[in-house]
């Protein structure tokens, strides 16, 4: 690390860091430890509302709320030991932007550095280089398939690259779609390949009648995005001995989704999972079918081959990238195509293991040491774009 970047101070949006089973948590808790990696412990931003789990706002505080968001003061955060502390911050500043179109200001007296918030979130640190990981374009080219507002989403990405926020994508694919949907410079959204942590520090009991190697497993939230209709279609006509486990909540329009889940012999449905079930249950698969129909990165790719368990994907541009060979690739919209994969992965032991050996390979991308590497290089391109470093030098060399 160069001597201009290690004094930079870093910080990070603290909402989803002790969250749990979700892609956005897992993504903040590997960044805070690729920040971890590549710079100083970092500063993490934090609302009181948020961190003391108070209850849903009610009419007073939603009034109240409104009214503030008519002031376009900055809201001054507190510093104190490695957090910068505000109240009400993101909430806040969702009502400010949909008053006013544009970012709520925050303040904090310390001196400036780089900012990551790990969402497009309607907020800006005043004075610092503030960088907005943005996961996919899927509300702005597929909004079918989210229920995420894509006009407002889309209205939030242009106001926050017109602050000059800083918009760091997960991808390569992600970046381009981003681009595509936006209309913006190539230059306005940078590609820092995401990077997981997936050690199975404490494995779990697998649930009853599974053992290892006799299962497929597919994960994630049950919504229409997943593919998993078409999926357990492709499973039932395949007719092979293996069960094929489902673990993930429910999510968004999914009640016709685990209607036809729950009627499909074979399948087994696991709702609530704690990261450690999730971790041994893929380490204990025969394959991980994952065959969506649209993604930014595809974590439970990565967390896979990270383990050395096979992989099923889809052929499209964001999976096949991360799949980076290493998997076997279908087209998510065939059942036939996905059902004549699976009869491979169920009879075909060499596949499986060579798949298994390419996949943790590719996975070597994928550590918390080789996410720090590619952020150092991101914020030492930050830095040297806003002239930053050669002031630091300087007031370093006059000090």
């Amino acid at each position: 690390m160069t001597f201009e970047t290690q004094n930079i101070p870093v910080a990070i949006d603290a909402r989803m860091l002790g969250s749990h089973g979700t892609g956005v948590a897992t993504y903040a808790q590997a960044l805070r430890d690729a920040i971890n990696a590549c710079a100083a412990e970092p500063f993490h931003v934090v609302d009181r509302t948020c961190s003391h789990g108070l209850r849903s706002s009610g009419h007073i505080e939603r009034w109240y709320r409104w009214c503030s968001a008519w002031s376009d003061r900055p809201r001054t955060l507190t510093p104190r030991a490695q957090t910068f502390w505000g109240r009400d911050i993101f909430r806040l500043g969702q009502v400010y932007f949909d008053r006013h179109g544009s970012l709520l200001d925050l303040e904090v007296k310390n001196p400036p550095g780089i900012v990551h918030w790990t969402y497009p979130l309607p907020v800006r640190l005043a004075g610092w280089i503030n960088v907005y990981t943005v996961h996919d374009a899927i509300p702005l080219n597929a909004p079918e398939l989210t229920p995420i507002d894509g006009r407002r989403h889309r209205a939030l990405l242009k106001a926050i690259i017109a602050s000059n926020g800083r918009v760091m994508t997960v991808s390569e694919a992600a970046r381009r779609d981003i681009v595509d949907a936006l209309g913006c410079s190539e230059t306005s959204v940078s590609t820092c390949l995401s990077g997981l942590s997936a050690s199975v520090d404490h494995p779990t009991m697998l649930p009853a009648g599974l053992l290892p190697g006799t299962f497929f497993l597919a994960v994630g939230s049950v919504e229409p995005r997943k593919n998993l209709s078409r999926l357990v279609e492709a499973y039932q006509a395949s007719g092979v001995p293996h069960p094929l486990v489902i673990a993930g909540p429910r999510g968004w329009q999914c009640e016709a989704i685990e209607a036809f889940i729950a009627k499909t012999p074979g399948v087994v449905r696991l709702s609530s999972v704690s990261r450690d079930q999730l971790l041994t249950l893929l380490t204990a698969a025969r394959a991980l079918l994952f065959p969506s129909l649209a993604e930014g990165f595809g974590l439970p790719i990565a967390e896979a081959m990270t383990l050395g368990t096979p992989v099923l994907t889809s052929r499209i541009a964001a999976t096949s990238e991360i799949a980076g060979g290493a998997a076997l690739l279908v087209n998510p919209e065939s059942a036939a195509d996905i059902q004549a994969a699976i009869r491979r992965l169920s009879v075909d032991d060499r596949l499986r293991s060579e798949l298994a050996t390419a996949g943790r390979e590719r996975a070597r991308a994928f550590t918390v040491e080789a996410f720090g590497a590619r952020l150092k290089s991101f914020h030492a391109r930050l830095l040297e774009d806003e002239g930053w470093i050669n002031r630091r030098t300087t007031l370093s060399a006059i000090s």
